[in-house]
């Protein structure tokens, strides 16, 4: 149990059976009448986001999420396998429980994969990672870094922007959170 005085951004709860995580939160003490903390929290299984009242002290049950790092080892189907790098059981995420970073998942990569007793909730790509370029338009004599950016095609789908001198077959660093060329490897 945590008490709604202990919220803090990043802290999961759990409310009606699903986890929340709260994104932002307020302590009010009005002038007349009982203090409460105001939220938004956001459902980690769904993406919806709300707002809820607590009267301050109000007590509610802590989500203990689990963290372990696994490997993507090989797509079957619609589905992702993964071996666990302590246990080395496999176990298969769809794309909907690994979410919308999938486009840079690549095999042999590790992730950390966020559990809620045995309920997937998500998964933690590394903040960058370093793909080959398979498709994009050739770059000329003369084009510089500051020149303007042209979308290219990762060996993982993923479209990314990069500057007009990066050429097919080379290999550079993307930030996942952001979808952002960051250098040339």
């Amino acid at each position: 149990m945590i008490s709604s005085n202990d919220f803090r951004p990043g802290v999961s709860i759990v409310l009606d059976g699903s986890v929340w995580r709260v994104l932002e939160f307020l302590h009010v003490k009005p002038g007349k009448g009982s203090a409460f903390v105001r939220t938004k929290l956001k459902n980690v299984q769904s993406g919806s986001v709300m707002e809820k009242t607590f009267r301050a002290g109000e007590t509610v049950p802590q989500a203990t999420l689990e963290k372990s790092t696994m490997q993507h080892t090989y797509k079957e189907g619609d589905e992702f396998v993964f071996m666990d790098m302590e246990t080395y059981e496999e176990g298969r995420l769809t794309k909907a429980q690994i979410g919308d970073r999938v486009k840079y998942l690549k095999e042999g990569m590790e992730a950390e994969v966020i559990k809620w007793g045995e309920q997937v909730l998500g998964v933690e790509l590394p903040k960058s990672v370093v793909l080959e370029i398979i498709q994009t338009d050739p770059g000329l004599k003369g084009d510089t870094a500051t020149g303007g950016s042209k979308p290219a095609t990762l060996e993982t789908g993923a479209i990314v922007m990069v500057p007009l001198f990066i050429s097919q077959g080379e290999r550079i660093k993307v930030d996942t959170q952001e979808d952002k060329y960051i250098s040339r490897e």
